[in-house]
């Protein structure tokens, strides 16, 4: 059964504002470290001239299995908390032979570490549901592509479905199970009961696809740029920044940023615009509607410039949504991120700090899991290393 939606549902929210505490240095423990290159126990992160492609590389996390998709690579694989191989999916023309893998493995063998040959392309955002199911982004040949001449979007995307065990399952389109191409995919989330949400992005607004765990679409969510919402009795103007998903619950966090003109006062001119506020609007994925709101407050970063102490406030990114209705945010500074904690229907925050060195700063992709702990893939000139911090520690009571 497919629903349509039109987010229309925004002028009932009431907007409350965050108690402050003090900031919490978390732990980091790194957990593994993986080399520069082709080879199945390395990751391919940088072309021949040394840069970083455009393709992705993303990392999640679910049990303590960490499951990393490599673009530039074209393959999958799945790790333990030690470093240690489990499994690779990979594009045989691409890729060399494995040689520490076993392949062409039937379902009669016992093996402890093996390799699929899939057709990858690039692999991209990436998603394990609690059947440790793997579902990813990846890209079409351009003799498949489409177009919507509606929505004047590319249509160039697929979702592989794969089991635990790193077997080809089936793809998933926009009409479920072997469907038509998605826009641009934008983030993949496995959320309530397995349910599977696809969130792209379109040159006139985000498409949410919303599948079941047997792949049948559920819901499909359009929310126009038009329609992003505006809190009431502010002239101020949206920009959606990031949709995610809750883990427990049907339901879509949108992090929204709004500026406001600035004039001269003396010729009553528009000189340009300013960050005004950051809210996340709670939507309930079934009809639309407005779960509750959460306003963001500013991390204020202090410099000095021309000999003057100047403070600028600077807004969040959201990296996640941890189960119970709470919110992992950061933005980065100096010798790391700073990192807020904020709960639906709670004045409450929690501040907190993780560290990444400099050189760490190549590359950097989080993912955070339903319980709290962050992860991290963090790269060098010269490797990359796997590392996580016991964010769910910071949490407090709102583990409650």
């Amino acid at each position: 059964m497919r629903r349509f939606f039109v987010i229309a549902l925004f002028s009932a929210a009431v907007l409350g504002a965050c108690s402050r505490i003090n900031v919490q240095s978390i732990d980091r423990e790194d957990l593994f470290t993986i080399d520069i290159g082709r080879l199945e126990d390395q990751i391919d992160l940088y072309n021949l001239e040394g840069n970083r492609s455009i393709r992705k590389t993303r990392i999640t996390m679910r049990d303590g299995l960490f499951y990393i998709s490599d673009g530039n690579g074209e393959k999958i694989v799945r790790y333990t908390s030690y470093g240690d191989l489990l499994f690779m999916i990979y594009n045989e023309e691409t890729n060399p032979p494995p040689m520490t893998l076993r392949t062409n493995v039937n379902d009669q063998e016992l093996v402890t570490r093996w390799a699929f040959s899939y057709p990858l392309r690039e692999p991209g955002e990436i998603s394990v549901d609690s059947r440790k199911h793997i579902y990813v982004e990846d890209r079409l040949p351009a003799e498949r592509h489409g177009f919507d001449s509606e929505t004047r979007a590319l249509l160039d995307s697929t979702v592989l479905h794969f089991d635990a065990d790193g077997r080809f399952v089936e793809y998933l389109g926009q009409e479920g199970i072997g469907g038509s191409p998605f826009p641009r995919i934008n983030g993949i989330f496995t959320s309530y009961r397995d349910d599977l949400a696809v969130v792209c992005r379109l040159p006139v607004g985000w498409n949410i696809y919303w599948f079941d765990a047997q792949g049948a679409l559920v819901y499909l969510i359009p929310i126009l740029n038009e329609q992003i919402p505006v809190p009431p009795d502010r002239e101020v103007w949206p920009s959606l920044d990031s949709i995610s998903v809750a883990p427990d619950e049907r339901k879509l966090y949108l992090k929204v940023d709004y500026y406001r003109d600035t004039y001269d006062e003396s010729t009553n001119t528009k000189t340009g615009s300013v960050m005004d506020s950051s809210i996340i609007w709670i939507l309930n994925a079934d009809d639309g509607s407005v779960a509750d709101t959460i306003e963001i407050p500013f991390y204020e970063r202090t410099f000095t410039e021309n000999n003057r102490r100047v403070t600028e406030e600077v807004t969040y990114a959201m990296l996640g949504v941890i189960q119970g209705g709470r919110v992992l945010l950061s933005v980065p500074v100096e010798g790391g991120y700073a990192m807020l904690v904020l709960r639906s229907g709670s004045p409450d925050q929690r501040r907190g700090f993780i560290r990444v060195d400099n050189e760490e700063l190549q590359f950097n992709d989080f993912s955070v899991s339903e319980d709290g702990i962050l992860s991290g893939l963090l790269a060098t000139d010269w490797d990359a290393k796997v590392v996580w911090w016991r964010s769910d520690v910071l949490l407090g009571e709102f583990l409650q």
